[in-house]
């Protein structure tokens, strides 16, 4: 990650911001003790910042952070079939709750009824579990972050706690084997893949060294992750499938394939797609050296969350990105609402001045503003006094 700019504008809000496991950090890949799959307890590591590991003959062995290969083969792969079949289910069973809905099977209430859960699950992750608990990027009061956690549940992507965990360490080590979702392994794997497998061992060595401090002392991330199964089953899965027909007569089986597993699986592609795509597909204006990209299309499914490029570079902005007219940044405007009404505060965000340098300094030139402004030659005033001073002058002699 580059180096934070020197400066950083606050801007404060005026007076009048997947897959079941019963253990306490909810994991999708399971540790695998003497052949047979069994559920690990989320920090798989112990407090030295080792990764314990079984070999073939039942030894215990012991990687260390040194010993951790980042950037080489990528090591055998691990399938989790518990995984594998519970996604297939989903799959299938919104690929049938897409059927109804086109063929006119489910009713416009439940169409409402399901897009109101597809959009809390959308801003429970961007402006929740991402923008505020992740990256820290604004301040909220405790109504908006009791929002926030209820609508971050909706979405059933982990707990907020394991979330941003998987989140820092992908922007602490992006597309290393220490990222869990490394887009060098291609679209699939960055896309779903990742989830149907077990985790590298540079993801669980260098997760131990990501700070997550301020979340083990926030209670509602505590209370979330303590009763996470009982929550998400009612608030995901449960409300969402007895609500039509008890109130307006829809078929429960609809209210189940459609409002439940269709929205709940649009959700997560929606997601991913920032993880695939966006890692993968679109300019870099801001910086052409990393993988990370502008991507419109999943700017608009995500909530803007797809102007990937900005965001790897500045990940406290609370926009993730130069926002303008908002450009399908659905969430920037959440929280500038939130912020109006007083429940965000302390936004911070990039000055121009900052991003348009970085722009002229690393971007890939598709930048609309990028101007290209550099010393014309020795004796420019331009050029930074630590680059003269480093200039070697050969064959030198006085002047006649």
């Amino acid at each position: 990650m580059p180096p934070a700019p020197t400066t950083t504008k606050m801007l404060t809000a005026s007076t009048n911001g997947t897959i079941l496991k019963s253990h306490d950090d909810f994991h999708l890949d399971d540790a695998v003790t003497n052949g047979k799959s069994t559920v690990a307890n989320g920090n798989s590591l112990n407090d030295g910042g080792v990764s314990k590991r079984t070999n073939a003959g039942g030894k215990q062995e012991v990687a260390t952070e040194k010993e951790v290969d980042m950037h080489g083969e990528d090591g055998k792969v691990e399938i989790v079939w518990r995984n594998i079949i519970l996604f297939t289910y989903l799959h299938s069973a919104a690929l049938y709750g897409g059927y109804l809905w086109l063929s006119g099977q489910v009713m416009w209430q439940t169409f409402l009824w399901a897009l109101m859960f597809y959009t809390m699950s959308g801003f429970g992750i961007t402006a929740g579990a991402h923008r505020y608990w992740a990256h820290k990027a604004y301040k909220a009061k405790t109504p908006l972050r009791l929002l926030l956690a209820y609508m971050q549940t909706v979405a059933f992507q982990n707990h907020i706690y394991e979330w941003c965990r998987d989140h820092r360490v992908h922007h602490k080590f992006t597309e290393t084997h220490a990222d869990p979702h490394n887009a060098r392994r291609g679209f699939f794997f960055a896309h779903v893949g990742w989830l149907l497998c077990k985790k590298h061992e540079a993801v669980k060595v260098k997760g131990k060294s990501v700070d997550m401090s301020d979340l083990e002392q926030d209670p509602i991330v505590a209370f979330q992750r303590k009763y996470y199964i009982p929550l998400v089953l009612t608030i995901c899965f449960f409300i969402p499938t007895i609500v039509p027909p008890y109130f307006w007569g829809e078929k429960s089986s609809t209210a189940w394939y459609f409002a439940a597993m269709f929205r709940y699986c649009a959700t997560l592609h929606c997601t991913w797609l920032v993880n695939s795509a966006a890692h993968l597909w679109g300019p870099r204006p801001y910086d052409k050296t990393i993988n990370p990209a502008e991507n419109k299309s999943v700017a608009w499914w995500a909530f803007g969350e797809g102007w990937h490029n900005y965001h790897h570079v500045f990940p406290w902005d609370y926009k993730t990105a130069e926002v303008g007219i908002y450009r399908y940044n659905f969430s920037a405007a959440f929280i500038d609402f939130m912020a109006k009404i007083g429940w965000a505060y302390d936004l911070k965000t990039v000055p121009e001045k900052i991003v348009k340098q970085r722009v002229a300094r690393t971007g890939d030139g598709s930048h609309p503003d990028h101007v290209h402004s550099g010393p014309w030659g020795w004796g420019d005033k331009e050029i930074p006094d630590a680059d003269a001073e480093i200039t070697e002058i050969l064959h030198r002699r006085s002047e006649e």
